[in-house]
């Protein structure tokens, strides 16, 4: 079973900081993409960032400048450093993963439970 555990939420005012982490756990052979989506209440998840086996990364519009996500590949875990905070950065941000549990997959997407980000004026 591989399982997502996301940490670091939490209440910031505007303009400053957060560090998000999401620690992946269980069988997983390869990973392929891990990203952080996010949703804010009444709104439609969106995605906010993904970086790539090869360290490539892509970002949304609305955080580019100002947030960067990592990972450490031995420990299979994925940042996202949050700087500038706004009060629209407020949701519930999730972790996702895009990998394989074997040599020959089938490649699956994984999901953790989410953390909190509250962003106030």
């Amino acid at each position: 079973q591989v399982q997502l555990v996301e940490s670091g939420g939490g209440l910031v005012q505007a303009g400053g900081s957060l560090r998000l982490s999401c620690a992946a756990s269980g069988s997983i052979f390869s990973i392929e993409v891990m990203a952080w989506y996010r949703q804010a209440p009444g709104k439609q998840r969106e995605w906010v960032a993904t970086i790539t086996r090869g360290d490539s990364t892509n970002y949304a519009d609305s955080v580019k400048g100002r947030f960067t996500i990592s990972r450490d590949n031995d420990k299979n875990t994925v940042y996202l450093q949050m700087n500038s905070l706004k009060p629209e950065d407020t949701a519930v941000y999730y972790c996702n993963l895009v990998g394989a549990r074997t040599p020959v997959g089938p490649v699956s997407t994984y999901w953790g439970q989410g953390t909190q980000v509250t962003v106030s004026s």
